[in-house]
């Protein structure tokens, strides 16, 4: 079985904006429908989860009934705090209501990144036949600077070994679920998304080719980009 998970619990409060970031609208569509349209459309996904603030899950209904029309391979769940947090809530939905086995992949995805491709979710799919998990990145093309004290250049690291981490994350949900419940709270406070779970425990997490367009709206500018890209691609 193969899940998409959309990772909509945030309220992006960067943007500025009275309503989560996920439901601002471009071209008069919510960010988060664009990106819930590339895995409805994909062939190989049994179920897509959509895991968003408790508070919004009605109006996330509501919202993908207009959009999409009655689809049972929609499901709505409430999110987490922080950003494993709703990994593991989506992950105990599937386990207590859906069909999973030790094979069973998860596709996480950031619904602020609307222009993810069936051929990256593909990559993420294929590249877990040799590993148990993945992550989506861009080579880096800015150089890259270090600051531990946050006054002052302490290194700067080859930028040809350095990449720039997208979504999708893809992984084993047995593997992953595994390593999260061994992690110490000390561990777990140092994370900032799936991947780092295997890179703490030692596994290895394949390298999968992203894409520059392969945006996260993060600030108010970002929905001028997006704009912009929907105008190129209509045009």
């Amino acid at each position: 079985m193969i899940y998409g998970l959309i990772v909509a619990g945030g309220f992006g409060r960067r943007m500025g904006s009275d309503i989560p970031k996920q439901f601002l609208k471009v071209r008069h569509k919510a960010i988060i429908s664009y990106t819930v349209s590339v895995f409805l459309e994909h062939p190989k996904m049994d179920k897509v989860l959509i895991l968003v603030p408790e508070d919004w899950i009605e109006y996330t209904k509501d919202l993908f009934m207009q959009d999409f029309g009655e689809q049972e391979k929609i499901v709505v769940v409430a999110g987490g705090e922080l950003r494993n947090d709703t990994i593991m809530n989506g992950i105990k939905y599937i386990k207590e209501n859906l069909p999973f086995d030790d094979e069973t992949i998860i596709v996480s995805h950031d619904a602020v990144r609307p222009f993810v491709t069936a051929e990256i979710i593909d990559r993420n799919i294929e590249a877990l036949a040799e590993y148990t998990a993945c992550d989506t990145v861009v080579a880096a093309t800015d150089t890259i600077v270090e600051s531990t004290n946050h006054e002052y250049i302490t290194d700067v690291p080859n930028r040809a070994n350095l990449y720039q981490g997208q979504t999708p994350q893809s992984f084993r949900i047995t593997k992953f679920e595994e390593l999260y419940n061994s992690l110490t709270d000390e561990e777990k406070g140092i994370l900032t998304d799936a991947a780092k779970v295997f890179v703490i425990k030692g596994e290895k997490v394949a390298l999968v080719e992203g894409a520059n367009s392969n945006i996260k709206i993060t600030h108010p500018s970002d929905l001028d980009i997006a704009n912009s890209i929907l105008g190129h691609r209509r045009g």
